[in-house]
């Protein structure tokens, strides 16, 4: 009988922790596509802040280092 209590809430344990794991991977999926798409705006921004700086060489000067 102790047994079958002990089984039963490491069944819902697991269970439960499957559907934690579940909307954690969900999150970060999402965190993770919101911060590609972030990133992707941000080099965009700065790809054409360089071809405008870079299209008047007198008045800008872009330098690498």
């Amino acid at each position: 009988k102790l047994d079958q209590k002990i089984n039963t809430v490491h069944d819902k344990l697991d269970r439960k922790i499957d559907a934690v794991h579940d909307k954690l991977d969900q999150k970060i999926d999402a965190v993770g596509a919101e911060l590609g798409r972030k990133i992707d705006a941000v080099a965009a921004d700065l790809a054409a802040h360089r071809a405008d700086t870079e299209a008047h060489p007198l008045l800008f000067s872009v330098q690498e280092k």
